[in-house]
């Protein structure tokens, strides 16, 4: 992977990672546009690049994750499940992601529930405080998202919708649950790299690369969360939704006309 493919790839992760549209699924598009090659350290560098996407919210929030232990805790109970389902599905969740197909057609079908889902919960105007109840809940939300092309943003934040939160509650509270997903996420693949010989070696020809993708998909992720949270709040999902129909329909034509596309 080049520094050039490098940028491109944590531009589309900090773009993505955040809004209800798949990062996978323009993963995907990214990768085979730009001709990147899949090894061991390019299926790596996709997960550990969103330790620049984390410390996005750390940076904005950093006031909230100061506040109380009370805090930490229903962090805790919203991340256990799906702490819990990726320790014992991991490998029916990695044939999953290799299939292009399912990320396609789970777009089309998000963006399909995406058009309607405003309507399908009450609007609710007073901010919330989250209880440990609701943080749960947003948490077996989450592990929806396993299922590739599905979107851990949108998962949670349905979640929390569902639980009578607000947009900006449920998509803030969905940002912050991201942090100890993706940390265990990224961490998991970092520690496999630097554990196994052969790819210690690889991660350490790439380093320069994988700093870079960190530093680019930090900046853009932070420009993305004061979007998504002032055009969430004002407009909702329908746009996002048909953004995800357009991405997995162009998916599938790119994979009926034979295109390479790989996760």
């Amino acid at each position: 992977m080049s520094i050039f493919q490098s940028i491109i790839i944590a531009i589309v992760e900090g773009l993505t990672e955040f809004l209800p549209v798949s990062s996978t699924g323009h993963m995907i598009l990214a990768e085979g546009f730009l001709g990147v090659k899949s090894d061991e350290f390019v299926k790596a560098f996709t997960v550990i690049i969103q330790f620049g996407a984390i410390l996005s919210v750390l940076i904005l929030y950093w006031r909230r994750f100061l506040q109380s232990w009370d805090f930490y805790w229903k962090l805790l109970v919203a991340f256990l499940p799906a702490a819990v389902f990726g320790f014992l599905f991991s490998d029916k969740i990695d044939d999953l992601l290799e299939n292009v197909s399912v990320v396609a057609v789970m777009l089309i079908l998000g963006g399909i529930f995406m058009l309607f889902v405003d309507k399908l919960f009450e609007k609710t105007t007073e901010n919330q405080e989250i209880g440990w109840r609701q943080a749960l809940i947003i948490g077996f939300c989450q592990c929806v998202a396993m299922i590739p092309g599905v979107s851990r943003s949108m998962a949670t934040i349905v979640g929390g919708m569902s639980q009578k939160l607000t947009r900006k509650n449920a998509a803030e509270f969905s940002f912050f649950l991201a942090v100890p997903t993706m940390a265990a996420a990224s961490g998991y693949k970092l520690l496999k790299l630097l554990l196994e010989d052969g790819s210690r070696q690889l991660l350490i020809d790439n380093i320069n690369v994988l700093i870079i993708g960190n530093i680019v998909a930090f900046v853009v992720a932070l420009l993305a969360i004061k979007f998504f949270i002032e055009f969430l709040t004002k407009y909702g999902f329908k746009a996002f939704g048909w953004y995800r129909i357009l991405a997995g329909a162009v998916i599938l034509i790119l994979l009926g006309f034979g295109y390479p596309l790989s996760v």
